[in-house]
């Protein structure tokens, strides 16, 4: 069997097809899985990195700002709307997929919308409590609908036709136990070790609250942190760094990357985590029980990434904070109150684990194959 994977844009719409690809060739070993992105995304790193072959299209999002440069930007969309609808459909034509599965991403409206003029089975997942508008425009068409959050399911205007999935986790993140991550990192066991990441891209204002955190940092301290900058914030990060540590912040147990390639590890190893609250993130963590600290994006639709948050934190794993007005400070005594209080950290990792869909996996790749038998 063939099947055809859209997503992309960032690792939240990517690592959750890459999870579904992983089990359907465990249980199919003969398969193939082919992927399609959007070019210059950053799928196009991190689907070939898993393993899989990725084909690109030239596809680009709406802009919902009416000015001058969002109307040009507009009217490019529209034009990589059809040549991209050409594409998919060439790809579509070569590669013969029996199902094409979205997780997310506006890659998806041209190669499910493609699939479905062609009349191949169509499913599309969609992780965030809110749908955004590539899957408001395909849910009503799409052979199954799938979300990660039972609270979303009224956001659909069929929601008998809508399956409640959880979003998925890759099988690697199963793969370390905390006292073995820690020792490949090379951090002591009684170290606590806290990870902070902001998007696969970075984001600028958490970049500037979280070097300034490591600024007020002593070289003694009693944690390490990895930070995870971002691809497209990574030197920006580091010039503001060398002007408040001259000293180095590696003196500080400090390690500051691009972007962490090897997240299942250090998630693993990770006895706090500093993150946004994008559902496949949020997944991770319950999946693995890890208390976090959480500061939704304030950029993006629906303020879906806050009501995400929210559902964790009513859940007792999380603590939220918001954006707007965050200081480094307010970080400072928020991660060291919590790293401190280790009664807490093992509730709020009970109450994680206890969030978890373990076998969402499971569930999306059941839909899937039930499209194939009929």
């Amino acid at each position: 069997m063939n099947f055809l994977f859209a997503c992309g844009g960032t690792a939240g719409h990517i690592n959750p097809a890459i999870a579904v690809a992983g089990r359907l060739r465990e249980l199919l070993p003969e398969s193939k899985c082919l992927f399609v992105g959007a070019k210059g995304r950053m799928e196009e790193d991190l689907v070939p990195r898993a393993g899989y072959e990725i084909r690109l299209v030239d596809i680009t999002n709406l802009q919902r700002k009416m000015n001058l440069e969002g109307i040009k930007h507009n009217l490019i969309t529209a034009k990589n709307v059809f040549v991209s609808l050409y594409e998919a459909k060439k790809i579509i034509k070569d590669f013969k997929p029996d199902v094409v599965i979205g997780t997310g991403g506006y890659v998806c409206f041209p190669v499910l919308r493609a699939a479905q003029r062609m009349k191949i089975p169509t499913v599309l997942h969609e992780s965030n409590a809110v749908p955004g508008l590539t899957t408001k425009m395909l849910s009503d068409q799409v052979d199954g609908m799938m979300v990660g959050f039972e609270e979303s399911v009224g956001c659909y205007k069929h929601p008998e036709k809508v399956t409640v999935t959880g979003t998925p986790v890759r099988g690697d993140f199963r793969a370390y136990s905390k006292q073995t991550a820690k020792t490949e990192l090379g951090i002591p066991q009684d170290k606590p070790l806290v990870v902070s990441v902001w998007g696969s891209l970075g984001a600028q204002r958490m970049n500037e609250i979280m070097a300034d955190f490591i600024g007020t940092m002593p070289e003694d301290n009693d944690l390490c942190l990895i930070h995870s900058a971002g691809t497209e914030r990574y030197e920006e990060m580091l010039t503001r760094l060398r002007a408040i540590c001259p000293g180095g912040y590696t003196q500080k147990g400090c390690d500051v990357r691009p972007y962490i390639y090897d997240m299942s590890r250090v998630m693993a190893a990770a006895d706090l985590v500093l993150c946004r609250a994008g559902a496949s993130t949020l997944s991770e963590l319950a999946m693995l029980g890890k208390p976090a600290v959480l500061v939704p994006s304030p950029n993006v639709t629906g303020n879906h990434q806050e009501k995400n948050a929210r559902v964790l934190e009513r859940a007792g794993g999380a603590v939220v904070l918001t954006e707007p007005g965050l200081t480094s400070e307010h970080m400072e005594r928020t991660v060291l109150s919590l790293i401190r209080d280790q009664k807490r950290l093992a509730e709020m990792e009970a109450c994680m684990k206890e969030y978890a869909v373990a076998d969402a996996t499971e569930r999306i790749t059941d839909v899937v194959l039930s499209l194939t038998a009929k």
